[in-house]
């Protein structure tokens, strides 16, 4: 059974959580400010955790901080009334796995937190993608290009696992901001393009192949 921590400090919407996720069949602990969220996950044992960014005592921010800076790479989820492009970056490059904003959906909320957690029962090759000499580990959060380890942001993570869960096919950038935004956002906007660009000069450009009128496709480089 898969372990969740929930750190709010709001008890309404922290027992409306934990009620969803309990019955969807999750274990879940709740701590409502942001020391003991820390001290929660520097305890180990939690498969997932859902972070609101206005806690007392620590601000969201900095728990997540503290847990990258310490090497702790348990998956965070977001969640907050904040709603800026400011905060929502720097959620994100600051290391969450995602970001929700408030009110919000259960079933979009339980959604995101099964397409990050890895099933007990799943074979550790699971933690493992892999298309050519580009490698992804999951676990880890470590990409490499052959024996070379490249560096990502989360959202070039993010980017990059979407690929290559899809490769040689062609993702066009709606499936793109729906799998690695997973909010709504401006499908006229040009990041989709921005971080493609990015992560090209990151895996090699030949690996990423523009499909005129359609999107972006990962092509398997030996």
């Amino acid at each position: 059974m898969s372990r969740v921590l929930i750190a709010e400090d709001d008890a309404r919407i922290a027992s409306f959580i934990g009620n969803g996720l309990r019955a969807a069949g999750y274990s879940t602990e709740h701590v409502s400010d942001g020391l003991s969220a820390l001290e929660a996950v520097r305890g180990g044992g939690f498969d997932m955790v859902v972070l609101d960014i206005g806690l007392p005592s620590m601000d969201g921010f900095d728990v997540l901080y503290c847990m990258r800076g310490e090497g702790i790479t348990t998956p965070v989820i977001v969640l907050t009334a904040r709603d800026s492009v400011s905060d929502t970056v720097s959620g994100l490059e600051g290391g969450a796995n995602d970001y929700m904003t408030k009110p919000f959906q259960f079933a979009e909320l339980l959604a995101r937190i099964r397409l990050r957690l890895v099933d007990d029962s799943a074979v550790a090759s699971e933690n493992l993608l892999a298309a050519g000499d580009l490698r992804l580990d999951l676990k880890s959060r470590r990409a490499r290009v052959g024996a070379d380890t490249i560096d990502l942001t989360a959202r070039e993570f993010a980017l990059l696992e979407v690929f290559l869960r899809h490769p040689d096919q062609v993702l066009s950038r709606e499936q793109i901001l729906g799998h690695v935004w997973g909010y709504d956002f401006d499908p006229a906007s040009n990041v989709v393009d921005v971080y493609v660009r990015a992560l090209r000069n990151k895996i090699g450009s030949h690996r990423l192949e523009t499909v005129r009128g359609m999107g972006y496709r990962l092509r398997i480089v030996d």
